[in-house]
């Protein structure tokens, strides 16, 4: 991610200051106010297609000017159709009930009172993130949505995709009546530097970094905010030995589906060590016929030396293309050992037929979220249920696994009293 480091300049004070001012009349905004402002935000994107790609365009020439990488320019490159799918998120965020103020029974009453609870806005939510310019207008409407607002800082690869989208919500918002500030910006013309924005500690409630593991790292190293780390590929996936090669398959080839961020992507596999050479064959050349790099660890690379050597780097890094390591283990005690030293500690999975096996993996990863039998693929607009994600959250405290409406909430406990003192 590419910023440039003035520590001394205000605009992200003063853009803290006016997202918090806002943030005050927000949070007792009527929901169906909200969701108004969430709906024309998605028809604003919808008649803007035509200056978003343009803009968009600029940002990939530059970026290919300046050698940027190509898993980079992929996060970067608008389509109409991930534009379309953005459009559909935000009306179904404006279509859904509203998160807030929804009453609680407290799990403790004090004597003579009433005591219960509300789901309240948490106030000013900052988002770092590096290219997916049309993940700032899903953020934005996830935290407009919850009485939330927005900090928008995008990096500099999408400097005019991010301005254009954020003109587009900024005027919607301000068409239906909601206070200025709601949805900042913060652009390379400010010249602020990451740090600048995340130690506005009197005015910001939460910070979300979005990208690599570099940059949600710099992002913790420092705020001195509360931070919601997101996490990104690095899944492990467990195949037992009474495991079947077409779920695996199957699992592996779908978690890379997600696009183009693969959020809960499979990247790394532990093997039984009783699994016969005829399947690992099998699935490694159905997986190249799909374009995955197949790399293995040092046991299998003398067994099969047409596999590329995994260093020991690797096992604990994401890849983040369609790239799998595959690795011998000796046990299920092993392999859950492994994972909660390597695996990113967002998704992981395994197949089996044992019961015992699937509750001593679900029990043993110290992940997030566990898969069995199942494919950990990512959406972030589910056709069953009634929530919208905006990620993955490896990290235990405020909020774990999926980053929901609900994530960006906070309890409010109220205490009602009978007039006896």
């Amino acid at each position: 991610m590419t910023v440039a480091v003035f520590d001394d300049y205000p605009e992200p004070m003063n853009s803290a200051k006016r997202a918090h001012q806002a943030s005050l009349k927000l949070g007792i905004a009527k929901g169906v106010d909200r969701s108004r402002a969430v709906l024309a935000m998605a028809q604003g994107l919808e008649r803007s297609f035509d200056d978003i790609l343009e803009a968009n365009t600029l940002d990939l020439e530059a970026s290919r000017e300046m050698a940027i990488p190509e898993l980079i320019l992929d996060w970067l490159k608008l389509t109409p159709t991930r534009l379309e799918t953005t459009v559909e998120i935000l009306q179904r965020l404006g279509e859904l009930s509203d998160p807030l103020r929804r009453v609680r029974t407290a799990e403790y009453q004090q004597e003579d009172s009433q005591s219960y609870s509300h789901l309240m806005p948490l106030g000013v939510i900052g988002f770092i993130y590096e290219a997916f310019p049309d993940l700032g207008a899903i953020a934005a409407g996830l935290c407009i949505k919850t009485g939330n607002s927005i900090i928008l800082k995008g990096s500099t690869e999408a400097s005019h995709s991010n301005a254009a989208i954020a003109d587009v919500i900024q005027n919607a918002i301000a068409e239906v009546g909601l206070p200025l500030g709601c949805i900042e910006l913060i652009t390379a013309e400010h010249g602020a530097s990451i740090r600048d924005l995340v130690v506005q500690d009197q005015y910001l409630n939460l910070v979300i970094p979005y990208g690599r593991s570099s940059l949600v790292q710099q992002v913790v190293r420092q705020a001195t905010c509360p931070v919601l780390k997101s996490a990104m590929g690095n899944c492990y996936l467990y195949w037992s030995v009474n495991g079947s090669l077409e779920m695996v398959r199957w699992m592996i080839i779908d978690s890379h589906e997600s696009e183009p961020d693969p959020v809960n992507a499979i990247e790394k596999v532990l093997i039984h060590r009783q699994a016969l050479p005829s399947s690992l064959a099998v699935l490694w050349n159905t997986l190249k016929d799909k374009g995955f790099e197949i790399r293995g660890d040092a046991e299998l690379v003398e067994a099969f030396p047409q596999l590329q050597l995994a260093k020991e780097g690797e096992w604990g890094s994401a890849y983040l293309t369609k790239t799998v390591a595959f690795k011998l283990v000796d046990s299920l005690e092993v392999a859950i050992a492994c994972i909660n030293q390597h695996s990113s500690g967002h998704a992981d999975c395994i197949v089996t037929e044992s019961y015992q096996e699937s509750r001593q993996f679900a029990l043993g990863v110290n992940s997030a979220s566990t898969y069995i039998n199942a494919s950990p693929r990512f959406s972030r607009n589910p056709s069953r249920g009634d929530s919208v994600f905006l990620g993955m959250s490896n990290q235990k405290g405020h909020r774990r696994g999926f980053i929901s409406l609900e994530t960006l909430t906070t309890v409010k406990h109220i205490i009602q009293g009978n007039g006896r003192f």
